[in-house]
């Protein structure tokens, strides 16, 4: 390796003369090692009980809840310029139809189910994830099962996690991503794929790198997921836990899985940037939760960014700590800004 030699013109040295390299629009693209593409996206959608219902969510700008009924008429344009993938987040609205164990999560009958069947028939090429969790199904509000002193019982919760992943893979769900954070679940889950047949076409998509914190509150209206007591800091990473991600990846990837999450994302990039260092060979996936998103919208009506330059910014900085993959609640605007962009 050669070392660069100066040739001093006057006070300034030739090597010390960067702007030559992006004074140009396309050459500040070229200065990107990875630039945001429309098949980077995963698009959030909240699917409920409630066929016909419409329902806007006040916290999160643009962001509506559908039934089945609705849901393929509002994700039809939006395919049409170039979604890819959507992450599918069941909703049950019906009264007294959570419980202790989350029986809603599976059933046939429920959103999550009805919704990945009737994506796959009006999309066939539309890539369907599920995520997978207990806390939006649960009469408690929390992600798994629970002892009688509110904690989590980890046996019972990774076995019912698990046989909820490999009912939506028979169901005809691509990936299963596991939001819970409960040690074990991805060898469970993993293990439950290969025993029903289903683990050579069902990617595991591991919320590895999940931390606890104050970004959760428009999902968690969207949802309906809120915890009825407590919250979920016991099993949730602590926004400090940086060595505690890299343990959960480490330990992820040695269970099985396919791919990692970072959630939340801006305010992770390190996270990320470790996360992508332990997974060479794995996607890494860049979770803009509602709390970063609505923060990004706010901002915008005070005045204080401009929208799509902001939500570019941001993204960018995601591929750049090493992601590969963004779920996020601005895919059906990148779908509009990438296509200005080409």
């Amino acid at each position: 390796m050669h070392t660069a030699e100066f040739l001093p013109i006057g006070d300034t040295q030739i090597s010390s003369i960067l702007a030559g390299g992006y004074n140009h629009p396309l050459l500040r693209e070229w200065q990107s090692e990875k630039q945001l593409h429309k098949n980077m996206l995963i698009f959030p959608i909240f699917i409920s009980d409630q066929p016909d219902e419409e329902t806007a969510i006040e916290s999160l700008p643009n962001i509506k809840r559908f039934g089945i009924n609705k849901i393929v008429d509002y994700l039809k344009p939006l395919v049409a310029k170039g979604l890819r993938s959507v992450i599918i987040f069941g909703v049950p609205l019906e009264p007294n139809c959570k419980d202790s164990v989350g029986t809603a999560a599976d059933d046939p009958a429920g959103p999550v189910i009805q919704g990945i069947k009737i994506l796959k028939e009006a999309f066939p090429e539309l890539y369907i994830i599920c995520d997978v969790c207990l806390c939006e199904y649960t009469s408690h509000g929390h992600c798994g099962v629970l002892y009688d002193d509110g904690t989590i019982n980890r046996e019972l919760s990774v076995a019912r996690i698990a046989a909820v992943a490999v009912n939506y893979a028979k169901a005809g769900a691509h990936c299963v991503a596991p939001s819970d954070l409960i040690d074990g679940r991805i060898k469970e889950i993993k293990l439950g794929l290969i025993n029903a047949g289903l683990a050579h076409k069902t990617f595991v998509l591991s919320y590895a790198a999940k931390f606890s914190g104050g970004l959760y509150g428009p999902f968690r209206d969207a949802a309906c997921s809120s915890p009825s007591s407590g919250d979920r800091k016991r099993y949730q990473l602590p926004p400090v836990g940086r060595g505690l991600a890299r343990r959960a990846v480490q330990r992820d990837i040695g269970e099985g899985a396919d791919g990692i999450i970072v959630k939340p994302s801006t305010f992770y990039l390190d996270i990320m940037r470790d996360t992508s260092e332990i997974c060479k060979d794995l996607p890494v996936c860049a979770y803009h939760v509602s709390g970063e998103y609505a923060m990004l919208h706010a901002a915008a009506e005070k005045g204080v960014v401009d929208l799509k330059t902001i939500a570019i910014e941001s993204h960018q900085g995601f591929l750049r700590a090493g992601a590969r993959l963004i779920i996020t609640y601005f895919a059906p605007e990148f779908l509009d800004w990438l296509s200005e962009d080409n």
